[in-house]
């Protein structure tokens, strides 16, 4: 039944980009209102084609991208949900569509196509927006890709996109003074001599980044009065109690419903308590000290969350309601299983063939946070219904369920 809503077409080749000058256009005003920094370093010499790779924060990254390297031509890779209700469109402008956390080996065929064309592919490998504006995993198939197409590679490594407008509330915070910097990590002159184990070096040393500390070192206030709204929803674990889903946020505040702590969320983008000891001044010490404790359950063998489940299927560019189902992730990965229009289907996704997975928070306005699970011809997006729960577990159980089984598969080939 699923099989035949329409599916989208991931064999077109990607068109050459038009409307680049109107792409400028639109993206130079926000640039502008937020005063970015932008500057080109080491880049003498380094023209089309070759692959960019940026960090991930919020939708302000594609428009200093549109900015800072017009007027070449550009090819993105896209999500498949960038391409709801606008697909003509962003096939227009050089899209790429990809299914997040999949083998899909078409796409290489297309980033090979675009460089053939003597364009710029563009590419977010840490393939979503971070959650407390540090580094998502990107895995080392990303500088393999790099050493199999043999072009230059660059970096445009931003920094204020996240403080501006966080994935766990978007409202834009007006920051004045966000960065972006394009640099090069394999110059031309070096892209038969690197190994893909020096490319993936560079990858992962110059995507190291910590955006609170950036808003510390520059002195950048944030005077937004609810700035504290939605951050609950990352750090979803009180460090005071141990309690899990009882944290709440308002205005400023960020408060456990279980002990009563409250913390402050000050302009330069620190929590202090009220009262007592303040556990993690810096937000992204808190996420790390909650991946420590999910990562206590995955060794234990006990992690495990289940619960009735709200499905869209995503198979092109428009929602399709599947309606209720029932989903289990534990120690070997996600099970969903449903029924729609008396078909059952299920969707098995094996914690060791994925680095990761991606959430939502409050998706669309429609039914509240979600988890979004892929397969090469369909995503679905599974809105858990249960009373308490934390898609940003989810997320970090499947991060640490990965490591666990990869550490597992190269001690075993490693020689004895």
């Amino acid at each position: 039944m699923l099989d035949r809503f329409p599916k989208f077409d991931m064999k077109m080749k990607p068109k050459r980009p038009k409307l680049r000058l109107l792409s400028y256009l639109i993206a130079l005003p926000p640039v502008l209102s937020h005063k970015a920094k932008l500057r080109k370093t080491n880049m003498k010499g380094i023209k089309p084609p070759y692959i960019l790779l940026g960090n991930h924060n919020a939708f302000m990254d594609i428009n200093v991208l549109s900015v800072i390297t017009f007027p070449h031509l550009l090819n993105y890779v896209i999500a498949i949900d960038g391409f709801l209700h606008r697909e003509a469109l962003l096939r227009h402008i050089g899209g790429i569509c990809k299914r997040k956390f999949t083998q899909d080996y078409e796409l290489i065929n297309h980033i090979g196509y675009a460089l053939d064309h003597k364009r710029v592919v563009a590419i977010f490998p840490e393939a979503r927006y971070s959650l407390c504006g540090t580094k998502a995993i990107i895995p080392t198939s990303v500088a393999r890709m790099c050493k199999h197409f043999k072009v230059p590679v660059v970096m445009l490594k931003m920094h204020g996109n996240h403080i501006n407008s966080p994935f766990w509330n978007l409202t834009d915070r007006k920051v004045k003074g966000i960065e972006g910097e394009l640099f090069p990590l394999v110059r031309p002159e070096e892209v038969d001599g690197l190994s893909t184990a020096e490319i993936n070096e560079r990858i992962q040393k110059n995507f190291v980044y910590d955006e609170y500390a950036w808003q510390k070192e520059n002195n950048i206030r944030v005077t937004y009065k609810g700035r504290a709204e939605g951050l609950h929803k990352v750090l979803y674990k009180c460090p005071h109690c141990g309690e899990e889903y009882q944290m709440s946020s308002k205005g400023i505040h960020l408060h456990c419903e279980a002990c009563g702590k409250t913390w402050e969320y000050s302009e330069l983008g620190e929590l202090k308590a009220l009262e007592g000891e303040t556990e993690f001044p810096h937000i992204p010490d808190w996420y790390e000290w909650e991946r420590e404790e999910v990562r206590k359950e995955v060794e234990a063998g006990t992690y495990r969350f289940e619960s009735p489940v709200h499905v869209d299927l995503l198979p092109k560019d428009r929602f399709h309601p599947l309606g209720k189902a029932y989903l289990v992730h534990d120690m070997e990965g996600f099970h969903l299983k449903g029924k729609y229009k008396d078909e059952e289907y299920e969707v098995e996704i094996a914690a060791n063939t994925s680095y990761g997975v991606h959430i939502e928070y409050e998706y669309l306005g429609k039914y509240g946070d979600c988890v979004d699970l892929n397969t090469i011809d369909n995503t679905y997006y599974v809105y858990p219904e249960c009373e308490r729960f934390s898609v940003t577990k989810i997320s970090l159980a499947a991060e640490e369920l990965f490591k666990k089984y990869e550490a597992e598969r190269q001690n075993k080939l490693a020689p004895q």
